[in-house]
């Protein structure tokens, strides 16, 4: 089990919350977010990075100033986040890696995609705590894999030579020759085959998605072992999402990096109406999630429970 350094310590601890846990805006979504902002492909590919820049920086200031760390991409939030002071000085800054989308094999399987002329040292450069990857896996199929673990690989040496925290993620998608009913049977499965994977690579600290029950949770901890793993949103709603993080983070996970769940309501192209949506509604939503953190969160006791199997609600 790859453990992290003490560089990588200090980082870890300034992604987290004064009680030790991960609580993370994420809004490194560009295709995703521009989805949300319009429905209509013609109009989603005229909407500028500078205009998804200016919603990011928004989020950063409303969300991201009442948690730990912000996770941004390098394409249209970054420098601008630290050079117009929009970031808070006691404010975490992850910067993602992935570019937005990807491509596919005959098979079907996806191709994850790097972000152009970003490495670690430039992620560094820009000022940041650290770093994160996302990858697409289907531990089923080991055809599938290899491109997307040689850029997980690629990544993780990178960042360790450069002593740089890199959070590592990975999301599984449904194939076409499989039902919605098929895959949802899966996802359990391919979320503990993907974890195993990323850590066979040297993941220090994880973005997962959620595993689909508590005793699934509970396998991930005792895998992940001294790896600290957040629970990601995937863009479920709000009240889906406080159910799946009290099942994570009562079995063992060490956090949340959220992002749709909390903002995806709120954000449009009138900055006044995101401005006061982020405010009557999205703060009121970190808040609770803040709340679910606290009621089940045990720092330096979580994972040595579950692995021994004595997690329980509190």
């Amino acid at each position: 089990m790859s453990k992290m350094s003490t560089s990588e310590l200090r980082s870890y601890q300034q992604i987290c919350g004064s009680d030790g846990a991960m609580m993370v805006i994420a809004c490194d979504q560009r295709g995703a977010m521009r989805s949300l902002l319009s429905n209509d492909p013609a109009r989603q590919a005229q909407i500028s990075e500078r205009e998804l820049g200016f919603i990011k920086a928004d989020i950063t200031r409303y969300l991201a100033s009442q948690a730990s760390c912000v996770l941004v991409d390098p394409v249209c939030a970054v420098p601008q986040l630290v050079d117009d002071g929009i970031i808070a000085r006691d404010t975490a800054l992850l910067i993602g890696l992935d570019a937005s989308g990807f491509d596919t094999t005959p098979e079907g399987y996806r191709l994850s995609r790097l972000a152009a002329n970003i490495s670690a040292r430039r992620v560094r450069e820009l000022g940041a705590t650290g770093g994160k990857i996302m990858v697409y896996l289907r531990s089923d199929r080991e055809g599938a894999n290899q491109h997307n673990i040689d850029i997980l690989r690629h990544c993780i040496e990178d960042f360790t030579r450069e002593d740089l925290l890199l959070v590592v993620e990975f999301l599984t998608y449904k194939l076409d020759d499989e039902t919605d009913e098929e895959f949802k049977q899966k996802i359990p499965e391919l979320i503990y085959g993907g974890t195993k994977i990323c850590l066979e690579c040297g993941a220090k600290v994880l973005k997962l998605p959620y595993p689909g029950s508590p005793q699934a949770c509970a396998d991930i901890t005792q895998l992940a072992g001294d790896v600290p793993w957040a629970v990601l949103s995937a863009g479920v709603d709000h009240a889906t999402f406080l159910t799946q993080v009290a099942d994570a983070m009562s079995k063992g996970a060490s956090g949340v990096i959220a992002g749709r769940s909390l903002w995806k309501d709120c954000i449009s192209l009138d900055r006044s109406a995101t401005r006061e949506k982020l405010e009557t509604l999205a703060i009121p939503r970190l808040n609770e999630l803040q709340a679910v953190i606290k009621q089940y969160f045990h720092a330096g006791r979580q994972h040595d429970d579950a692995r021994s199997g004595q997690v329980k609600h509190v």
